[in-house]
């Protein structure tokens, strides 16, 4: 009993031991920040850097605010200077010329990045030392991205022996690809976009993480009118167009109410998701969000097109699954059978629980990447890995 007790505690000291940094563009989704949470939940030193404040209220970790990362105005500027084919928002499969797809800064461009790491530098510098930064155990790149496009500060970390793993998120290979120096870094490559898979040989997938008992249950309130909620991000990227013309149609001959949540901060955003009785997340070929992910958790029965694959992957899935030729037989038959709603959306949370627990996720990552102690400590001793 004794060599038990010791090994236990030995394996929770050297759990608490590795020290894992995060590096994000912003805190996309929540995902980034949301690995650190449970990260820390299972004992780990776990922090993320990031390098702008992203959209809505979310938190950002620690925000370093770099210059010229983004201002007023710089989707617009994005637009003018890059190639269509990087600023674009789709919805459809994307069939890169390679495999996977390489970013490369057009030439006539290329001394603005040149101009923004030399005034970067001495800021990241700074704050490396000032943190510790280069004393982490696993550096986590949450989209890809490193502080250089020449993947310096990646290269520096790796020749200290220690992990590095690049997490891909929303469009960062559909649109952008990879970044070469970066690319031939990383230790492991995982993605929580299911169409990634075939854009990148070495990638594997892990659901969106995600932590149930933060978010609540749907208020079911007494309503004159059955809810229908939309949250686009980009309306080209979740064919918005498309399914408020069906809500629109059906709004004259059935007891609905459109609730389009957009540009709206993200509390407010889920109290407006919490008051809804059905929820649409996108049209196309790419598989649903996290907006998808939290009207589950909610119980709300959520419409939505999959990425090709993703079935076969998750067969016991509990979306209700449209398309632009049958979003409005869809609907009606949800309108008016609220048995199936109620039923939909108990399995949608417990599904969401099983799929995409952060803590689990987490787990995963860890065990592919071969890090000790993979997974959450249970109160037993034992591991717990998500299968």
């Amino acid at each position: 009993m004794a060599d038990f007790k010791n090994g236990q505690a030995e394996e929770e000291r050297e759990r608490v031991s590795l020290n894992i940094l995060h590096i994000a563009p912003r805190n996309t989704a929540g995902v980034p920040l949301e690995m650190v949470r449970a990260e820390r939940r299972l004992g780990y030193d776990s922090r993320l850097i990031t390098m702008m404040s992203g959209p809505q209220d979310r938190e950002s970790g620690i925000c370093l605010d770099l210059p010229w990362a983004s201002f007023p105005g710089f989707s617009l500027f994005r637009k003018l200077i890059l190639p269509r084919t990087m600023t674009r928002s789709v919805n459809q499969r994307v069939y890169p010329e390679t495999c996977p797809p390489v970013w490369r800064v057009p030439d006539r461009i290329r001394f603005l990045f040149d101009l923004r790491e030399r005034i970067w530098t001495p800021l990241i510098e700074h704050a490396c030392r000032e943190q510790d930064w280069l004393s982490a155990d696993v550096l986590q790149l949450d989209g890809g991205l490193g502080f250089y496009r020449d993947g310096r500060w990646v290269r520096r970390f790796k020749t200290k022996g220690k992990k590095v793993i690049a997490c891909y998120l929303g469009s960062d290979l559909r649109i952008r690809g990879v970044i070469p120096a970066i690319d031939a870094l990383s230790d492991l490559n995982v993605t929580v976009e299911f169409d990634h898979l075939e854009h990148h040989s070495d990638i594997h997938h892990v659901p969106f993480p995600f932590d149930v008992d933060s978010i609540p249950k749907s208020v079911h309130g007494v309503y004159e009118k059955i809810r229908v909620g939309h949250a686009p991000t980009s309306r080209a990227a979740k064919g918005t167009e498309h399914i408020l013309k069906v809500l629109r149609l059906l709004e004259k001959s059935r007891p609905i109410e459109t609730v389009l949540i957009e540009k709206k901060p993200y509390r407010e955003a889920l109290r407006m998701k919490s008051t809804c009785q059905i929820f649409i997340d996108q049209l196309g070929e790419l598989g649903y969000g996290m907006n998808a992910v939290e009207a589950l958790a909610m119980g709300i029965p959520t419409c939505t097109s999959l990425a090709a694959g993703f079935e076969k992957a998750y067969p016991d899935h509990p979306f209700v699954r449209v398309d632009h030729r049958n979003l409005e037989a869809v609907l009606i038959r949800l309108i008016h059978n609220e048995r199936e709603r109620i039923e939909r959306g108990k399995r949608s949370r417990e599904w969401v629980r099983r799929t995409h627990d952060s803590v689990n996720v987490v787990g995963r990552i860890h065990k592919l990447a071969g890090l000790k102690n993979s997974g959450p400590l249970l109160s037993n001793g034992k591991n717990k890995s998500m299968a």
